[in-house]
């Protein structure tokens, strides 16, 4: 396998072309418990131009039957992107004050289950800016949302073959 950097501006810019409409090469996810980690993984594709492969615990998306948990579910995102060693992106859960525009927020509750991911497009001091769907976003401070926990995953790069 070989190491490629992860391309955060397509990322970003995949994510402003995005927030507001759908692109019709992925089925919108909304009337199906929402559409929020399919627009994150478009947009982790858009900076890394590539899926993995494998069955089941891999990442990838060739239609709306052929796709795998971890394209459009938040926890299955989350255990790819910490866990992956294959190819495709991969990530480091880290704070608040190491993310950049191309990383993934995911939104949770006290109990500990997450249910939400955005993707963050801009960090200032100030604030985290991301953009979204299933409340479709883009440029909205992460301080505007309510939750009870934040976990922050820096996509530390890419693999291919």
């Amino acid at each position: 396998m070989k190491e490629k950097s992860y391309d955060r501006e397509a990322a970003v810019e995949y994510a402003r072309t995005w927030a507001f409409k759908r692109n019709p090469a992925y089925l919108d996810f909304e009337k199906l418990g929402g559409d929020c980690t399919n627009y994150a993984s478009q947009c982790l594709y858009a900076g890394c131009k590539t899926m993995n492969p494998a069955k089941t615990f891999g990442w990838y998306y060739y239609s709306a039957n052929n796709r795998t948990p971890s394209w459009t579910g938040v926890r299955y995102l989350y255990d790819f992107l910490t866990k992956n060693k294959g190819v495709g992106p991969y990530a480091s859960e880290t704070d608040r004050n190491q993310v950049n525009p191309g990383d993934i927020v995911q939104l949770g509750r006290a109990d500990g289950t997450f249910y939400h991911s955005p993707v963050i497009v801009a960090v200032t001091s100030e604030d985290i800016f991301v953009a979204a769907h299933s409340y479709d976003a883009y440029m909205r401070p992460l301080s505007s949302y309510t939750y009870d926990r934040a976990r922050f995953l820096h996509i530390a790069g890419v693999r291919t073959w």
